[in-house]
């Protein structure tokens, strides 16, 4: 999830959003702008996804005992990510043949708009409708299922572990089980809870020119705002689960270290023979 942030970052932020400093760069060519927009798109839905298993995966962990030892695995996990990268970047190649160039400068063209036919064709229509299923309609339902169930099932079992363990009488004790649940959920909810309240303007944008049937080009100021504030707010959920990590999980960080001092640490050793020899 980490990567595929990082990823999203550099080619939505970076790379796309770099032309309004440095106008007329490379990056302002067709196809390079056109090929950074796939990259965009296609990084983005794989960020989104990867939450999506990670819901599940916290779901299967602490719901589905019986599954949890071989599902919860790490070839089980490369798998499952490695299968959604593909489809999500397979997904997004169409959108390469939605952009044109704006204008040819000697011989050059420069810029790429949306063909107006992405919004007219019925292929296309039908192709836009799909994107959005997949992002973000799909996974704001799973995402919100899945925690249903996991925080339905959390309170049953707290609720039969503090009967077992004579709480329900007023003896408080110590439940190492449910500390370890309680972590996983509030790392669950803060991972899956910025993902639905940071996509929620996308999503209401999505509905509203598909009820009104307005062509996003022929916004108003209004609506043009309203569209590129989700836009903002789609960038900064790519942000958020590598510093969600980076605070609550130790394993992460300790692992962030050592990638870390990986390689600075043969610089190290070659240097501790003559170190060693001088004292």
């Amino acid at each position: 999830m980490a990567v595929a942030d990082l990823l999203a970052v550099v080619s939505a932020v970076i790379l796309r959003r770099i032309r309004f400093y440095f106008s007329g760069s490379f990056l302002d060519i067709y196809p390079y702008c056109n090929i950074i927009f796939v990259l965009m798109c296609a990084t983005r839905d794989c960020s989104v996804w990867f939450t999506v298993n990670f819901t599940f995966d916290r779901f299967v962990l602490i719901c589905c005992q019986k599954m949890k030892t071989k599902y919860c695995t790490g070839k089980t996990a490369a798998v499952i990510l490695g299968v959604t990268g593909v489809l999500m970047c397979l997904k997004n190649v169409p959108f390469y043949f939605t952009s044109q160039p704006r204008e040819i400068i000697d011989n050059v063209p420069w810029f790429c708009d949306r063909k107006s036919s992405y919004y007219t064709d019925p292929g296309w229509v039908e192709y836009s409708r799909f994107d959005k299923v997949v992002v973000p309609l799909v996974p704001f339902a799973v995402i919100l299922l899945f925690n249903i169930l996991t925080v339905r099932h959390i309170l049953l079992a707290s609720r039969v572990r503090k009967a077992l363990m004579g709480q329900s009488k007023g003896v408080k004790r110590s439940d190492p089980e449910m500390e370890s649940r309680r972590r996983s959920v509030v790392l669950l909810f803060t991972i899956s809870g910025s993902f639905i309240v940071l996509w929620l303007t996308t999503l209401v944008d999505y509905l509203y020119y598909n009820v009104a049937g307005r062509n996003p080009n022929y916004y108003n100021p209004s609506e043009y705002i309203f569209r590129q504030v989700g836009y903002i707010l789609q960038n900064v959920s790519l942000c958020t689960n590598t510093f969600i990590y980076g605070v609550t999980q130790a394993k992460f960080r300790q692992e962030f270290v050592n990638a870390v001092k990986y390689p600075v640490m043969p610089v190290i050793r070659l240097f501790e023979p003559s170190c060693s020899l001088s004292n």
